[in-house]
């Protein structure tokens, strides 16, 4: 059962546009973001990038807590992943996330001040489909 789940969040992953990002705002009150998706080398990990001016940056320094979910509304199919946030803004990290193309949004390239990386370390997460809940920690689907 746990292989199915594996595969299905992995496909969700690869064929969803877009992950929702949500967050405590630093009033305390939760926002949900849409955010790209970038890396996904496994499920103990989502990787995210933004720009360090963005309000979500000083809200997630301030409460690290955070969720990610990715969804396929046709199929009635999600998966979410719950952890602590990091703000990445060593240039490894800012480097193995960078993409052609983000120049538009981050003229000065990889060392762009106002670039970072968002990395979830995921403590648990469910999944959903056919009426179906299953909820795991990542250790419980790695291959």
């Amino acid at each position: 059962m746990m292989q199915e789940v594996f595969d299905a969040i992995w496909k969700l992953r690869r064929e969803s546009n877009a992950a929702f990002l949500s967050y405590i705002d630093e009033n305390g009150y939760p926002e949900t973001r849409a955010m790209l998706i970038l890396e996904h080398e496994h499920i103990h990990t989502q990787y995210l990038s933004t720009n360090t001016s963005s309000g979500k940056v000083p809200a997630l320094l301030k409460n690290p807590k955070a969720s990610i979910y990715y969804c396929d509304p046709d199929h009635f199919q999600g998966a979410l992943f719950v952890g602590d946030m990091e703000v990445c803004t060593d240039a490894d990290t800012k480097a193995f996330l960078w993409r052609n193309g983000f120049e538009k949004y981050y003229p000065l390239g990889v060392s762009d001040p106002d670039y970072c990386v968002l990395k979830l370390t995921v403590k648990q997460g469910s999944h959903y489909h056919g009426l179906y809940n299953t909820h795991f920690k990542p250790d419980d689907l790695e291959k």
